[in-house]
């Protein structure tokens, strides 16, 4: 039997061995997912929620042995874990459990004059087996988020967990089997690119999918031809910008937490750093200390910075920053690639690059690991410009004393979300949306939308059925003049309610 080597990448320990789903098993989870599905959806909301408070009193319940897993297997410090998986995730299904209901209530909208006697409301019904792919930066919370939403909302879910954190995977698995979620309700799938793929050819209701642009492609791609709706939500290269009027030693503070955190494996992390030109050195200053202050330890409950988790991301770091220095980047703290110690563990220091130029791959394509780089700027105007010229649009943030012109840069950012003298927070709110434009992704998920994204919203005129004709139908002798003038009285510059009443009657009396 295949499987996949759970491996803790901060010590190279192989932790278990995860049994890898069959390919041809694939197709049989899916028809299973749509047995389920057909029950589930039948199940009150009430119901369904009553199973996820279970799940989430479960997660509180035994967090500690959960944030142990998730640190094992990533690599990050427990805190992280605790703070950035855990918490998310609760925070999540409690956000579900207070406003699912009034979310997916059926909603009454107007109708215009011109359908007097008619009602219209939107219901939500779920969209049936929802495949959620999942990556191993987060992989407790980026795959348990949407599974939350598409179960809330009555679907079921075949989860596809990152072969590179399988040991979280099989954690989740086991998670919804000892809360007792109704059978095949939630089924996980386990191995790499190949089952991903052979679950996507299976023509599942709706995918789900969290991680790069080029696997992002290939899924959009491939749903396409079966007409499949889809979220992704892929990669980002956030711009911070800080301005002279800044709390420096905080922005200086949240430049490293945000560049830092999870070893910079984030979607959101700050990848580029734009200074206000009279206080970048003075920046610099600050950013070095903040970042020599921190402790890289083995013991994952202390330590501020965990290793990275997986090798070749560690590749696609070295190569940029060995390419940055080539072309006379300088590293003003941390070790350049060649002197990187080579061991079992995925460990690297923490850099702070400057003397960058835009065209460099570190300031253009997503760097994905433990790398600050800081650029100087003197206008507002050049910044933004510098701010969006990226293939990316995620997230941002804005930092300045002046909250008008933070608010004005913020509008003019090109990113799904922007925090103002703060970094990355927005996504731990769930009543925003979260999501990016550009090339970091297609559609939203959490908050209000979060739920309605796995439902077919089903609109819906009701018409108590008691007149014999209405007024559009045949026959259309004699309505060119009431339609006219019922249409200029109504939608001309000047608004005639009288002249709009007479001409729906004489169009009612002509639809006898």
């Amino acid at each position: 039997m295949e499987t996949l080597a759970a491996i803790n990448p901060a010590t190279g320990e192989t932790l278990d061995e995860i049994p890898v789903t069959p390919i041809q098993a694939c197709a049989g989870m899916v028809q299973d997912g749509r047995k389920a599905f057909e029950a589930w959806r039948q199940e009150p909301l009430s119901s369904r929620i009553e199973a996820l408070r279970r799940l989430r009193a479960y997660i509180v319940d035994h967090l500690d042995e959960l944030a142990d897993v998730i640190a094992r297997d990533t690599g990050k410090p427990k805190v992280e874990a605790l703070t950035a998986d855990i918490l998310v995730v609760a925070d999540a299904i409690h956000y579900v459990e207070k406003h699912a209901a009034s979310i997916l209530a059926p909603k009454k909208v107007k109708t215009p004059l011109t359908l007097i006697g008619k009602r219209s409301y939107i219901s939500y019904h779920p969209r049936g087996v929802v495949l959620v792919i999942s990556p191993w930066n987060y992989p407790f919370q980026l795959a348990m988020v949407p599974v939350i939403s598409a179960l809330a909302a009555g679907n079921s879910v075949i989860l596809k967990p990152s072969e590179v954190t399988p040991l979280v995977g099989k954690m989740i698995e086991d998670l919804f089997q000892k809360v007792d979620f109704p059978d095949k309700v939630v089924q996980v799938a386990h191995g790499d690119g190949r089952v991903g793929a052979a679950l996507v050819a299976t023509a599942p209701d709706y995918i789900f999918f969290t991680g790069s642009v080029r696997t992002g492609k290939i899924i959009q791609q491939e749903a396409a031809k079966r007409l499949i709706p889809t979220t992704l939500e892929l990669g980002g290269k956030d711009p911070m910008i800080v301005f002279a009027d800044a709390h420096l030693e905080r922005a200086a503070k949240g430049a490293v937490w945000g560049a830092l955190t999870n070893s910079g494996q984030v979607c959101m992390s700050v990848e580029r750093i734009y200074v206000e030109k009279p206080v970048y050195e003075r920046f610099i200053h600050l950013l070095r200390q903040e970042v020599e202050a921190l402790s890289q330890e083995m013991d994952a409950e202390t330590t501020d910075l965990g290793s990275m988790t997986f090798p070749r991301q560690l590749d696609i770091v070295r190569d940029q920053v060995a390419e940055a220095l080539s072309g006379g980047a300088r590293l003003v703290c941390g070790l350049p690639p060649e002197q990187w110690k080579k061991g079992k563990g995925l460990h690297v220091q923490p850099m702070i690059l400057t003397d960058l130029s835009p065209e460099m791959k570190i300031m253009r394509e997503e760097t994905f690991g433990p790398v600050l780089c800081v650029l100087p700027f003197e206008r507002e105007e050049e910044v933004i410009h510098l701010a969006n010229d990226s293939p990316y649009g995620l997230n941002a943030s804005v930092w300045s004393g002046d909250l008008d012109k933070a608010r004005r840069v913020a509008d003019a950012l090109v990113s799904g979300a922007v925090v103002i003298n703060d970094v990355i927070v927005s996504v731990s709110n769930p009543h925003l949306p979260f999501g990016g434009v550009k090339e970091s992704g297609i559609g939203r998920y959490h908050a209000e939308i979060g739920l309605q994204t796995f439902c077919h919203q089903k609109s819906i005129v009701l018409d108590k059925g008691k007149r014999r004709s209405e007024v559009h139908w045949f026959p259309y002798r004699g309505k060119w003049e009431p339609f006219r003038q019922l249409i200029k009285n109504h939608y001309g510059r000047r608004k005639n309610l009288a002249g709009f009443v007479r001409a729906y009657l004489d169009l009612l009396k002509l639809s006898k």
